[in-house]
């Protein structure tokens, strides 16, 4: 069973929590009331949320995919995958 089916309610849960801030931040924004450090401050939640979510599949991925993985050459092909995808994402 790969990890992202086996956390799947943690993960979704993670990224619920991210719609709701992404929405208190959309309704801070929309209604104009709110001061710039309540708004950086939910833009900083957001972002130390997603980097948790990215965290956390990252590491069932590494474990699972190459840890785990017995053959060298797919170990190798997703190391290659992986490592182009946290590049990208550290952008």
């Amino acid at each position: 069973m790969a990890h992202t089916v086996r956390d799947k309610a943690k993960l979704l849960a993670r990224v619920r929590r991210i719609q709701g801030q992404a929405s208190a931040l959309e309704k801070q924004l929309d209604e104009g009331g709110e001061d710039c450090v309540a708004i950086l401050q939910q833009i900083a939640a957001i972002r130390g949320a997603v980097n948790g979510l990215m965290a956390a599949v990252i590491e069932g991925h590494l474990t699972e995919h190459l840890v785990n993985e017995p053959e060298l050459a797919h170990r190798q092909e997703d190391l290659a995958v992986v490592l182009q995808v946290i590049k990208s994402y550290l952008k």
